[in-house]
Order: C-alpha cells, then sequence, then structure tokens
C-alpha cells in the first residue's frame, strides 16, 4: 500500500532480529538525493504496519510492500541529512503484534549524480540483439531509452550495441558501438551525431573498450580480437577472451588514429584515463603462443593461464606522446587477474576488479572489486561491499563519494546495480540496491544492467535519431604512425 497514516501498535512482543525485507536496506548509506527506499516485508502476517521517523518527520505505511510518497520521503530525507532514519517493522499475526529489531537508513550529506545509464540484456550469449541503452533519474524513477537496437534490426540483420561512454559526465558526450549490421561507432558531440568506420588494416578491429579523455576530444580504445568459449564442468560456464588485443588513440576531430601499445605478446584492455588527463591506466597480461602466432584453441585450452595486471603510461596533452609502461599493480604474483581500472576523480583511490583468470569478469562467480591508494601503494580487497556472488563493472561518482557496481549477488544469474558511500579515508559503507517503484520490480526481472555509468542529466538525443545515424554509412579514419600534435 502507499505511504499513509496509520495506528502504530502500542503493545507488541520485541523480536530480537531484523526484518525479512527485500531490498536489504538495513543500515545502509543513501545520497540525500535519492528515490524513495521502497521495500517488501517478506514475513508470514496478517497484517504490516511500517514506521520511518527523523526529528519530527514520520512516515507509517500499512502492509506488506512499503511504496513511499515522493514528497514525504524528501521531507524525511531532509530531516534526516547527516544523521539517520529510523526503520520499525511491525507485524500482526493471531491478533498479536510483534515489532522486529529496528535498523536505521543513514543519510550522508554527500549527494549523488541524477542520472545513471547501462544496457539492459538479456544474461544469455545467444539474445544480445534485443537490448537497449537506457537512462535512468536516480532521484525518482524516471527511466527511458537512449538507443534501441531493435530499430535497427531486420529479419535477416541485427548488430549489437554496446560499450557507452562519456566524456567527464557529460550526457551531450557520448559514444557507443555497433557490431556486425550497421558496425560502427558514434560520437555525440553538444548535438551532432558521427558515425566512424575504424576498420584498418593496420588494427586489429575497430575501437572496444572506450575511454574518452577528460577535456580534449581524444578517446583511447583497446582494439581486440575476442571470442567466447564454453565449459560443461566448470562453474564458469561462459568465458570471454581475447586472441590478440592493442591500444589506440582515436582524435574524433582529425579522424585519425594511433597506437599507444601494440606488442605482439601482450594483451592490452580496458583503457582508462586518469582525472587530470596526464596518464593512461590499462590492463595488460603477458601470453605466449607456443608457436608464435595467435591461435584460439591454444588460449581457449590455457584460459586459467591469462592473468592481467595494472600499468599506466604518462601522456603529454601537448605533443600527445605517452611514456613507458608502469606497473602499478602486479595481480599475477598473487596468482589473480586485475581489470576495470577506475581512478576515484581526487585521483587517489584506484578500483578494480579481481578474478582468477582472464578479463571478463562478469562471467565468474569468484571476482569481486579491490581499492589500492595511489599514495601508499596499498591494496585491499573491498569487503564491505563483496559478497559470495559476482561483482564486477564499476564507475564512480563525480564527487568521488561514491560508486555503482554491478552484482549478481541474489542468483548468480542477473546482474543488479548497487551503490555505496565511499568516504575521504577509501572506506565503504554498506552497499543498497537501485530503488524502485515497485520492490518486485528485480524479483521479476529477466534482464541484467550491464556498464552502469553516472551521468550529469539525460540524453536528449531520440533512439530514433541514433537508429538513423547508425544506419548511414561511417566516415573512414586514418592511421598515423605517430601520434598527430
Amino acid at each position: 500500500m502507499a505511504a499513509c497514516r496509520q495506528h502504530v501498535p502500542d503493545s507488541y512482543q520485541q523480536l530480537d532480529v531484523l526484518p525479512p525485507i527485500y531490498p536489504d536496506y538495513a543500515d545502509v548509506t543513501i545520497a540525500p538525493n535519492i528515490a524513495p527506499l521502497n521495500f517488501e516485508v517478506f514475513a508470514e502476517a496478517s497484517n504490516v504496519i511500517v514506521r520511518l521517523s527523523a526529528k519530527n518527520e514520520e512516515i507509517v505505511s500499512s502492509g506488506g510492500k512499503v511504496r513511499i510518497d515522493a514528497d514525504e520521503w524528501k521531507q524525511i530525507v531532509a530531516a534526516a541529512k547527516g544523521g539517520a532514519i529510523s526503520a520499525e517493522v511491525f507485524i500482526e499475526s493471531n491478533g498479536r503484534w510483534a515489532r522486529f529489531t529496528p535498523f536505521n537508513i543513514h543519510v550522508s550529506p554527500d549527494s549523488i549524480d541524477p542520472w545513471m545509464s547501462y544496457r539492459m540484456i538479456a544474461p544469455s550469449y545467444v539474445s544480445y540483439e534485443e537490448l537497449t541503452i537506457n537512462q535512468r533519474c536516480l532521484e525518482d524513477f524516471t527511466e527511458q531509452v537512449i538507443v534501441d537496437n531493435m530499430l535497427c534490426s531486420s529479419e535477416f540483420g541485427g548488430q549489437c550495441v554496446n560499450c557507452h561512454n562519456y566524456q567527464h559526465y557529460n550526457p551531450q558526450r557520448m559514444q557507443l558501438h555497433a557490431r556486425q549490421n550497421h558496425g560502427g561507432t558514434i560520437i555525440a558531440y553538444d548535438g551532432e551525431l558521427t558515425k566512424i568506420d575504424m576498420n584498418n588494416d593496420s588494427l586489429l578491429s575497430a575501437g572496444v573498450y572506450p575511454a574518452w579523455h577528460p577535456t580534449m576530444k581524444l578517446i583511447a580504445y583497446s582494439t581486440n580480437k575476442t571470442l567466447q568459449s564454453f565449459h560443461t564442468a566448470h562453474h564458469n560456464k561462459i568465458e570471454v577472451l581475447d586472441t590478440e588485443s592493442d591500444l589506440i588513440l582515436f582524435d574524433i576531430d582529425k579522424l585519425t588514429v594511433s597506437s599507444i601499445e601494440k606488442t605482439a605478446d601482450e594483451l592490452e584492455v580496458f583503457p582508462f584515463w586518469a582525472p587530470d588527463g596526464r596518464s593512461l591506466y590499462y590492463c595488460s597480461a603477458h601470453f605466449d603462443y607456443q608457436d608464435g602466432s595467435a591461435n584460439s584453441e591454444e588460449i581457449i585450452m590455457r584460459a586459467q593461464e591469462v592473468k592481467y595486471n595494472i600499468y599506466r603510461r604518462s601522456f603529454d596533452p601537448a605533443t600527445r606522446h605517452f611514456g613507458e609502461r608502469e606497473m602499478v599493480f602486479c595481480a599475477d604474483t598473487l596468482g589473480m587477474s586485475a581489470t576495470l581500472p577506475r581512478i576515484s576523480p581526487c585521483g587517489r583511490w584506484l578500483l578494480f576488479t579481481m578474478g582468477e583468470w582472464g578479463c571478463f569478469h562478469i562471467w565468474h562467480h569468484d571476482a569481486d572489486l579491490w581499492m589500492m591508494d595511489l599514495t601508499t601503494g596499498e591494496a585491499r580487497p573491498l569487503d564491505e561491499c563483496n559478497s559470495p556472488d559476482t561483482e564486477s563493472y564499476h564507475s564512480w561518482s563525480s564527487n568521488g563519494r561514491w560508486i555503482v557496481f554491478s552484482s549478481r549477488r541474489h542468483d548468480g544469474v542477473f546482474t543488479r546495480p548497487f551503490f555505496v558511500h565511499i568516504d575521504a579515508d577509501g572506506h565503504a559503507d554498506k552497499p543498497f540496491e537501485l530503488p524502485t517503484s515497485d520492490p518486485d520490480y528485480h524479483l521479476q526481472l529477466m534482464k541484467s544492467y550491464n556498464v552502469p555509468e553516472f551521468i550529469s542529466g539525460p540524453v536528449t538525443i531520440s533512439p530514433q535519431t541514433f537508429a538513423a545515424t547508425l544506419k548511414t554509412t561511417g566516415a573512414k579514419i586514418k592511421y598515423l604512425t605517430a601520434p598527430q600534435e
């Protein structure tokens, strides 16, 4: 039932256990501008009363589903800012009332970016065409489609759209890829859309995993020859591997591409710029093929040997030259593989995903988040956020106080976005799941959230405009043997 004034029991039995609620919002820390934390009480009872209180504000609702009025939520969050909302759950059974152990919802003074974008995709390798790139207002429950892949598909041809990325959280400066039919890279820059054909004999592939420079019209990409393999006995059923991969730099205005790193026995992937734009972080795995040439069967059979470390190269914006590679985090000496380096806006914290091997940790049940202090070099698993199942893709908020990450902690199949507050010392509070209007929504949703990215506002280009641009012929790039200043 919607939040409304109800009678709170005066007499009840006190239970020494937290209430069974979904999502689990007990003792989480939230942003002051987050949407209402609606939840459901899973308890056998003839009646349920929930009371939320903070200072002189109170919300009381009746029924198993707690769906809070937006205006009342804003009032109680404002009252609790810098403190906490107290939550009490009462249940009635056989005419007697009981109260579960109360819990708090802590309200941080740190706000969160108002929007987030992500890909909605079935957790399967065969139905990737029926997907969208969506955006969601985190301050309410507004959800919109940015790109609808089916607008470009036909009975005899389709494609996959993926890897959306923004320049410094700006929704008006966006890029995304399409593979197969209508393949190419779409660049949206301040209202103008351009399709780029990055295929070139000097490159392994078109640009794949992107990293937009924070201030310049440059995008670093990995280029990858990717394959999938399938296990019949291992609990990680699907493996995504690169047989070859390099790093390139794309100039948006000049339509030129130059190599950043191109080494035969290294698999470079997942570039990410430091906030000042003066260094590029990335992952690389050393892999020697036995006969000296890339072989898909060999890397499949030796997949557990593929372990990535995190490196960086300095970058001179004036000359566009990169320095020599430097080791940042050596995962292979731990028998592990580190992927997806993301640097906090303050430049101090390196957040990454750690698994036993490989680079596609979204398919690995052992994948966890790790945090490294770049001022000391100390790294640790982010146990405050990790679960017994997959934690994978992650992004920092623009103020560096929040991260969003992908998790399969509920069932090992469907990926859901979780948010967590990070304090000035790099410690994380308890994560909370993306709030939804109906608390049941994620229990019924048969799709996964993929590549969650914070943005400062909504993308305003229509899905039809993106589709029309994808159907055009892409502008060809020119490969340079050295960066052009």
